[in-house]
């Protein structure tokens, strides 16, 4: 009957603490869903605008609902940003630039008059 007994120390029991999350750690996902679309729209290079679009709709996909309170952008805004870059990226081919017009930054020297 002794063995019987409870052999448990109630001065030895540790209370479970639940771990604490990680708090704000930067997604790597969500860096990249939101900063493609503009390396397109800068570099005007449509195979980084797709690769922007699939990668963003990917990260919306994913999201859980932990990153979701942790993301100040929700997913669906770097979707719209990565639409946004593609139509940047194929703007020229609607909206073909005017004949005549150069290049420049309009601070470059005027042109040299002929004498007269």
């Amino acid at each position: 009957m002794s063995s019987k007994k409870d052999m448990r120390r109630p001065d030895l029991v540790i209370p479970y603490q639940e771990p604490s999350g990680k708090g704000e750690s930067s997604d790597i996902s969500s860096t990249l869903s939101s900063t493609l679309p503009m390396a397109a729209m800068f570099m005007r290079n449509r195979y980084v605008g797709w690769a922007a679009v699939v990668y963003s709709v990917q990260s919306w996909l994913g999201e859980s609902e932990e990153s979701r309170k942790n993301q100040a952008t929700p997913g669906y805004f770097s979707v719209g940003m990565a639409v946004m870059s593609l139509l940047v990226t194929y703007m020229p081919l609607f909206l073909p630039p005017q004949p005549g017009l150069q290049p420049g930054s309009s601070t470059e020297a005027p042109p040299p008059v002929p004498p007269a």
